[in-house]
């Protein structure tokens, strides 16, 4: 019996999980759902470079680089044209610069990305585009800066001889 004379509660029910909510394979690794400090409403257009620390996500436009310490998160319906530089980056919705992580990449099944991804994680759900390069490196080691990535110009052909 609770105390007043009211009756005791009980722990709430698990809501059952959808297919569409499950993982599969056992090597995918689970992504923490952070609360958002800082949204990018979907009818704003932000230019310029975004830097801190925290959790950014983005339903409308920024045009410019974002260089964060925490999470980015682009919606169905956020745009990016520019570089993104931060710990973990998901992307529903449409990335047009490089995208550095040093943690771990999502490309979600409503997603593009048209540039080149450096990370120690990536995954790319069913459906998600990705026009670029990857380049997946040791957690050890140190992932380098936007700043740092020299754009790619044209490629030498190398002939075997």
């Amino acid at each position: 019996m609770a105390f007043f004379g009211g009756q005791s509660k009980s722990a709430p029910a698990m809501e059952p999980q959808t297919d569409g909510d499950r993982r599969e394979g056992a090597d995918i690794p689970e992504l923490p759902e952070p609360r958002s400090n800082t949204v990018i409403a979907k009818d704003l257009i932000v230019t310029g470079k975004l830097s801190g620390e925290g959790v950014v996500q983005i339903e409308g436009t920024v045009e410019g680089e974002i260089n964060l310490k925490g999470y980015v998160i682009v919606t169905a319906t956020g745009r990016v044209k520019g570089p993104v530089e931060a710990d973990v980056i998901r992307v529903a919705g449409q990335v047009e610069g490089n995208l550095v992580s040093h943690d771990h990449v999502q490309l979600e099944r409503t997603g593009t990305i048209s540039g080149d991804v450096t990370t120690v994680s990536f995954v790319i759900e069913n459906g998600g585009r990705l026009n670029g390069r990857t380049t997946m490196v040791p957690e050890q080691v140190s992932v380098p800066h936007v700043e740092e990535l020299a754009p790619l110009e044209s490629e030498e052909e190398v002939s075997a001889g």
